[in-house]
């Protein structure tokens, strides 16, 4: 969302939501849909963030999610358990469409399943059962369909 002319240059705007501490996925996943045509915010790239969250943060954060195309949660083990994420997560549940919000389960190295909680209300991403490619789901479908496509 760097401006009028990125949005209309690339097809969807995304917000991500994320724990920090997932610094490499976030920048992985933003790499790749950027890839699919989507320009995807990420919070602390964003200078205008104050450099020690307050009123200010939230109240970027509300404007952002509301002006993305689509929602998306990163669900890891640090972003079930961070304080913002759950309050991003439900401030977009509350402005945004059931379809544009998305759910990215991940799983750890010993097989642990993140985002469970949340699989059954909205749409998902995962990769696809080849395991090669990330494709998007309609809630409670098993039929992977391609990202460009969300």
């Amino acid at each position: 969302m760097k401006n009028q002319q990125s949005k209309s240059y690339l097809q969807k705007t995304g917000f991500l939501c994320h724990s920090h501490k997932d610094r490499e996925l976030a920048i992985g996943l933003q790499q790749w849909l950027k890839e699919q045509g989507m320009d995807l915010y990420i919070d602390w790239q964003d200078a205008s963030m104050p450099e020690t969250p307050d009123a200010t943060t939230a109240s970027r954060i509300r404007s952002v999610i509301r002006g993305a195309d689509v929602f998306l949660f990163l669900a890891t083990k640090d972003s079930m358990t961070s304080r913002w994420c759950p309050w991003e997560l439900g401030f977009a549940d509350g402005v945004k469409r059931d379809e544009q919000i998305a759910i990215i389960a991940t799983r750890d190295a010993s097989g642990n399943y993140y985002g469970n909680e949340y699989l059954q209300l909205y749409r998902r991403i995962d990769q696809n059962s080849a395991g090669n490619s990330l494709s998007w789901y309609q809630k409670g479908s098993q039929l992977p369909q391609s990202l460009r496509s969300f």
